[in-house]
């Protein structure tokens, strides 16, 4: 079985951190992704679906350090279905997603104003083994040496067999 889910999307609210009696963080936040299709009647319409997200260790530290609220990220993880009672007796169920990979797609600044490093005005320089943030450039290359173009990103490939596709 394959259980995969890639979203692209913004934050709906402040990433919620936790940390288990051995150290381990765990963050909590939801994201907002749309669709936009033709209706029946030919109207354009647009869909949104709210979905719950759960980090895990310094995925989680990471995701509460630079991420706020409106923030666009791309995440890749797992579908979870959690399962609990309430306080009033009632069994409750929903599902969410697990991720295992985070990509931040906004740029300082650009995030409706709330910015990534609280008062400092952008997200400044993760650890550079961490994996995240954008490469910084060589500011101490020559003004003659010629430019490179930038590299694309990569795009992970989805390996789906066309009779998978419903349409």
């Amino acid at each position: 079985m394959y259980n995969r889910v890639i979203l692209v999307g913004n934050l709906t609210r402040d990433v919620e951190i936790r940390y288990t009696p051995s150290g381990s963080a765990i963050g909590k936040v939801g994201i907002a992704t749309n669709r936009r299709f033709k209706a029946a009647n030919g109207e354009q319409r647009d869909e949104t679906m709210f979905i719950d997200l759960t980090f895990f260790g310094r995925t989680a530290e990471i995701a509460n350090q630079y991420l706020r609220k409106g923030s666009k990220v791309l995440v890749e993880g797992r579908l979870v279905l959690e399962q609990w009672t309430a306080q009033d007796g009632t069994k409750r169920s929903r599902h969410s997603v697990t991720v295992d990979n985070l990509q931040m797609l906004d740029r300082p600044g650009e995030n409706s104003g709330t910015g990534y490093g609280g008062s400092e005005g952008g997200y400044g320089a993760p650890k550079a083994n961490s994996g995240y943030g954008q490469p910084q450039p060589n500011r101490s290359a020559p003004a003659s040496a010629p430019q490179q173009p930038p590299a694309q990103p990569s795009v992970p490939e989805i390996d789906i067999d066309e009779d998978e596709i419903p349409f």
